[in-house]
């Protein structure tokens, strides 16, 4: 309705779905700047998304180490298919969700026992916002064993740069290049 009211009133408008994936960003970015007029600059933002992330995913800091992002508290999380199972893949980031996704839509539900006996070596709280923490993850029910509580690798996340693609998206890299680091020292 919001379109359409802009429309009868004359306003031009631009509606851009969710990115799916990393290259859908700078198409998206780019379509930005040629309807404000500031495409040059448009591909300024991209080449500094693009340099940031490929020096981040230098590092290749989680290689080896597996994840599992959770979404909320009804255990929805995302794949390696997904925007933000790409950016995770950029850092060398396995996925303890992939295998789950038979139908492939990136967003699967997992039970509590999947993800207990994947055993994940980090887990990124997207609901830490919504008040869960480290401390309410080990209360779970066989969660407390589970490596990634353990070893202080419950890591909560900014929803709304972990939510958004655009220039964040290198900010929330680096956050989670840092805990990374921070966790394997």
């Amino acid at each position: 309705d919001l379109v359409a009211g802009l429309k009868a009133l004359g306003v031009a408008t631009l509606v851009q779905p969710a990115a799916q994936t990393i290259s859908d960003t700078y198409a998206q970015v780019l379509q930005l700047g040629e309807a404000t007029g500031h495409l040059v600059e448009a591909a300024e933002v991209n080449d500094r998304i693009a340099d940031g992330l490929a020096e981040i995913a230098a590092s290749r800091v989680g290689q080896g180490l597996t994840y599992y992002h959770e979404v909320d508290n009804t255990l929805y999380t995302t794949t390696s298919s997904t925007f933000l199972g790409q950016l995770y893949e950029l850092l060398g980031l396995s996925n303890i969700a992939d295998p789950a996704d038979e139908v492939g839509f990136g967003w699967p539900q997992l039970s509590a026992e999947f993800i207990v006996n994947a055993d994940p070596d980090l887990v990124f709280l997207g609901d830490a916002s919504w008040g869960e923490s480290a401390e309410t993850v080990a209360a779970r029910p066989g969660w407390g064993g589970m490596k990634a509580v353990r070893t202080g690798g419950v890591v909560p996340v900014d929803t709304d740069m972990s939510g958004r693609w655009g220039p964040r998206v290198v900010e929330f890299l680096t956050e989670i290049r840092q805990a990374i680091v921070q966790l394997t020292r």
